[in-house]
């Protein structure tokens, strides 16, 4: 039986946090450990983790390094890295367990959004899938991998964006990293907020600049 380290990176987003935690709490299976990288180093996150009995470590704001220091302080032999503002499947260490059994080294969830749903939803989805089995599944899908192996790949790039680009590109170089059927809800806020397509295009231009080599500095400053 595996051990899961579960590790959470928050940015003054603390009411989803909690949600988060009761939902873990909850799972028909308990994790190893929960730890939470705070990047705002906020009082109020320290007591919400420990009211929840969970790890909490400061760092800077930079998502990247959130999740490596996450994962450097790890004890678990499968780290799993969820968003705040994630709501997870019931079946969600049954499936990655399945998974690791059938020789996978790491994976992503499926992609949906949470509610309330608006019908762009139905095209982006499956669209979104595609995108990550021919490019790299972003951090909101609920990645998983081995200890062993995210050590052996020098984890996270230490990045404020597209931290997860160059550890999936890697983990794929040294074994079978799955996409999973079961889905991990996104909190849809942005696209609600922004409108459907034009956070869809956002997304896309930050991607494709990227691709050409802006850097990851420059480009969180434009997402701001």
């Amino acid at each position: 039986m595996h051990n899961f380290s579960v590790i959470i990176p928050c940015y003054r987003d603390e009411e989803n946090l909690i949600q988060l935690l009761e939902q873990l709490q909850s799972l028909p299976s308990k994790p190893y450990e929960v730890i939470v990288v705070d990047g705002a180093v906020s009082e109020h996150c320290r007591l919400i983790c420990n009211q929840y009995q969970v790890r909490w470590l400061a760092s800077e704001p930079c998502r990247g390094q959130q999740l490596l220091s996450g994962a450097t302080c790890a004890q678990g032999d499968v780290l799993w890295f969820i968003h705040a503002d994630t709501r997870l499947s019931p079946n969600s260490y049954t499936a990655m367990r399945r998974a690791i059994e059938h020789g996978a080294i790491g994976g992503y969830f499926r992609f949906c959004f949470d509610a309330p749903r608006a019908w762009p939803a139905v095209i982006l989805e499956p669209a979104i899938a595609v995108r990550c089995r021919i490019g790299v599944p972003y951090g909101d899908q609920g990645i998983f991998v081995l200890c062993e192996t995210y050590r052996q790949v020098d984890g996270h790039a230490p990045w404020p964006l597209f931290e997860e680009v160059r550890l999936v590109r890697k983990i794929r170089q040294l074994g079978r990293f799955t996409a999973l059927s079961e889905p991990i809800f996104v909190n849809p806020r942005r696209w609600q907020q922004d409108g459907w397509w034009r956070r869809t295009w956002h997304n896309r231009k930050l991607a494709l600049n990227f691709a050409r080599g802006i850097t990851p500095k420059e480009l969180a400053e434009r997402y701001r």
